[in-house]
């Protein structure tokens, strides 16, 4: 069974908050062989897209996750970061629907606010598909080529 679930910091239970971390170590860190700093202190200031599969003997893992960052803290826009899906979710749209809710979800929460996101240079087709527009020359963030992406108001 799959559930979705949007929470702030502090409604996530200490295995919520372990498992996102693992997970998004496994995608970010292991699986793209790339050091950086995951714990940015952002995550205080986020809300979190969880998509969970609930599995035999009832544990339950992440197969789906994005945060966004409270306008101000990152950019002066609201910010959808850190998408990812598990190597058992690849493959069956779930990356779009997390864009999906995550643009459902700004659309109620901070109507006709731009959006901004650092995006892997990449998933730039894949980020255009959803209204966002390049607004930067490709950088290099932890040795990986992103680009600025933002949605107009």
């Amino acid at each position: 069974m799959y559930q979705w679930q949007w929470k702030r910091f502090e409604e996530l239970s200490l295995d919520e908050l372990y498992e996102i971390l693992r997970v998004r170590q496994e995608v970010f860190t292991v699986e793209q062989n790339c050091v950086y700093q995951d714990v940015d202190g952002l995550d205080r200031v986020a809300w979190h897209l969880l998509l969970q599969h609930e599995g035999s003997g009832g544990c339950t893992d992440i197969q789906g996750y994005l945060r966004i960052v409270y306008p101000g803290h990152k950019y002066s826009e609201p910010s959808i970061g850190r998408v990812m899906t598990t190597g058992a979710a690849r493959g069956r749209g779930v990356g779009r629907l997390l864009m999906e809710k995550a643009l459902a979800f700004l659309a109620s929460e901070a109507p006709g606010l731009p959006i901004r996101i650092s995006a892997q240079q990449y998933l730039e087709t894949f980020y255009a598909e959803f209204g966002f527009e390049t607004v930067s020359e490709p950088y290099a963030e932890d040795g990986i080529a992103h680009i600025e992406m933002l949605t107009r108001s």
